[in-house]
């Protein structure tokens, strides 16, 4: 089953240098999960061939314009092809005013479902599970409410030692398996030790999104040994005083993040439009954590089914 992230945008409030808008799509067994909406995603969908028809839950951070202003946009086209099935929406307070009014001004009714749920961004909840994933709300430290995602798959079965199984196993015994039973005769006494004829289930994976934000250590602790971790970079250390006021972090307290966290992978984006050249984002998170990337635009970052 397939765990990949896309970046479609990594640019903090204005786009510059080529850089978009903030927007990422995570894909769990080829289902789409959007995560931020700025302006340009739809043309960035189409140039590296998501299929925005099959996107069924998105996930707004918070109401400064570069996380969200793509979203009218995207929710538009979609009516006008042809969508019918639900869409869950999942965002924070005032953001269906914002898409309402738009839609009184413009004589725009859709003709599919938007469910939206308004997030509580100070706490850490569950706020959607489905077949692939369950996703939880990050209370993170912004100037206005803001939360980031945490997307983890579901506990995996147990699985079948197929080279371990007896001649003629019976469906229903391999059913009493995958339950993590044993396998009784008659009597009730132990034929097969579940043990003996079953492998451990596989490792669910998992994607903590941490948007705008400043550096708030408490949230190692819900995001622990994520296998990946995207911590917003706007500025380098040099600004650290101004990410302070601004609600913003660093290079290297994102790196420090990743550290505390023990994730697999760090992905750095959100840069500020006062820098152009990106190598010294990597260069000093590296000096930290070491497994730092860059999160531009049509980069994949996957987690292998292990």
């Amino acid at each position: 089953m397939s765990f990949q992230l896309k970046i479609l945008g990594s640019s903090s409030a204005i786009p510059a240098y080529g850089r978009n808008h903030t927007a990422q799509v995570l894909s769990v067994n080829h289902q789409p999960y959007l995560i931020d909406c700025g302006e340009a995603a739809q043309i960035q969908l189409a140039k590296y061939k998501i299929k925005s028809r099959k996107i069924n839950n998105i996930f707004i951070s918070h109401l400064h314009g570069d996380h969200y202003l793509g979203l009218v946009g995207l929710l538009s086209s979609l009516n006008l092809l042809g969508r019918k099935n639900p869409l869950n929406l999942y965002g924070p307070a005032g953001l269906t005013e914002i898409i309402t009014l738009q839609l009184k001004y413009s004589h725009t009714v859709f003709n599919y479902y938007v469910n939206f749920t308004e997030l509580q961004s100070g706490k850490f909840y569950k706020i959607h599970e489905d077949k692939n994933l369950e996703v939880y709300n990050l209370p993170l430290d912004h100037s206005l409410p803001c939360s980031g995602f945490f997307f983890k798959e579901l506990d995996k079965p147990i699985r079948i030692n197929k080279e371990k199984l007896p001649q003629d196993f019976s469906f229903k015994n391999i059913g009493s398996l995958k339950k993590g039973e044993d396998i009784l005769d008659a009597d009730g006494s132990i034929l097969f030790k579940n043990k003996d004829l079953t492998l451990p289930p596989k490792k669910s994976r998992s994607y903590a999104y941490l948007s705008d934000t400043r550096y708030k250590e408490s949230l190692t602790d819900y995001v622990k040994g994520a296998d990946l971790l995207y911590h917003e970079t706007t500025f380098l250390e040099e600004g650290i005083d101004w990410a302070e006021q601004t609600f913003h972090s660093t290079t290297k307290q994102a790196a420090r993040f990743a550290e505390k966290a023990n994730v697999g992978t760090l992905i750095l984006g959100h840069f500020s439009a006062r820098y152009k050249d990106l190598d010294p984002f990597l260069e000093e998170s590296k000096q930290v954590f070491k497994n730092s990337k860059l999160g531009l635009e049509g980069r994949i970052f996957e987690v292998e089914d292990v």
